[in-house]
């Protein structure tokens, strides 16, 4: 065969190629089934993922049901002091995350910071340490023969492990990174045009930062102030290291869960449990609110 004809024979040869290898792709899928559709298969994975998850959190609810008639005062009494003190702490580092965490997180947003990978790093690590080694870090930092537990001790006769204080410095050292990540995150969406719009109407830097920058980054604020409360809230393994476990002075909603089922008192670790598992729920419907707000443009007041 010459090299035209050969050329001109082509043509019909790729047809019959791609028309049987159409046939043979067309005749797999039918010989699979809907099964091989991967939007299936998709949802099928997806739905045992949904499920695995679902069931440890309805098991809980539907074991705490079943048990109202075995609710003791001891119950009660273990709920409103671990309540209380888990209520009174977790506000207390709330606030001074906020105070601490919304100017760190605006510098690095919104300004040329030294080292700033290092320091977001830094800020980071509380969140992937082992609580095993956040707790024994802080009861080397501010124990009582602690690196700066020593000189307090020593200078102001202050000790803060298994106190209430540590409570709080617990929950701070490992909420504060969920605050200021949304705190970086809110101020650095605000667009510097905004800013200098309204510094060249007058208003001063407070001003601007009042008006302009503080409503637009609001709801990131809000919904990592949300996070680092929840984080805050269910704080164990630090604690458990720095503060103890004491009934009444340190003894948080999460500890109290563990004593209480170590003493083999099911019932109030089931009832403390299920209180936590609807307060985590209320709080991520929170931050899931704030976050699918959308504010119009601000109003310089």
């Amino acid at each position: 065969m010459s090299p035209k004809e050969s050329s001109a024979a082509e043509p019909g040869a790729l047809t019959a190629r791609e028309n049987h290898f159409r046939a043979v792709l067309f005749a797999a899928r039918s010989s699979a089934g809907p099964l091989a559709s991967p939007t299936v298969v998709l949802w099928l994975a997806a739905f045992v993922l949904l499920v695995f998850l679902s069931v440890p959190l309805v098991s809980l609810i539907w074991m705490t049901g079943e048990r109202p008639g075995s609710i003791s005062s001891r119950t009660l009494d273990t709920l409103r002091s671990a309540g209380q003190l888990t209520i009174v702490t977790s506000l207390i580092s709330l606030a001074a995350i906020i105070a601490l965490g919304t100017p760190l997180g605006y510098l690095l947003a919104r300004r040329r910071v030294p080292a700033a990978s290092l320091i977001e790093t830094l800020i980071d690590l509380p969140m992937v340490l082992p609580p095993a080694v956040a707790g024994i870090a802080l009861l080397m930092a501010f124990g009582r023969r602690g690196i700066v537990g020593q000189y307090l001790d020593r200078s102001l006769g202050l000790t803060l492990a298994f106190t209430p204080v540590a409570v709080i410095v617990a929950q701070t050292f490992v909420a504060a990174p969920f605050y200021v990540r949304a705190a970086r995150a809110g101020f650095a969406y605000v667009a510097h045009d905004l800013e200098q719009v309204a510094a060249t109407l007058g208003a001063s830097p407070f001003r601007v930062f009042r008006s302009v920058t503080l409503p637009i980054a609001w709801p990131s604020l809000a919904a990592g102030a949300v996070l680092a409360w929840a984080r805050a809230v269910g704080e164990f393994g630090a604690t458990i290291m720095f503060a103890g476990n004491l009934p009444g002075r340190t003894q948080t909603m999460s500890l109290a869960i563990y004593g209480r089922y170590e003493a083999g008192d099911l019932t109030t670790a089931l009832v403390l449990a299920t209180a936590l598992l609807f307060g985590s729920l209320i709080a991520l419907l929170g931050v899931r609110a704030l976050g699918s707000m959308r504010d119009g443009p601000p109003s310089i007041r």
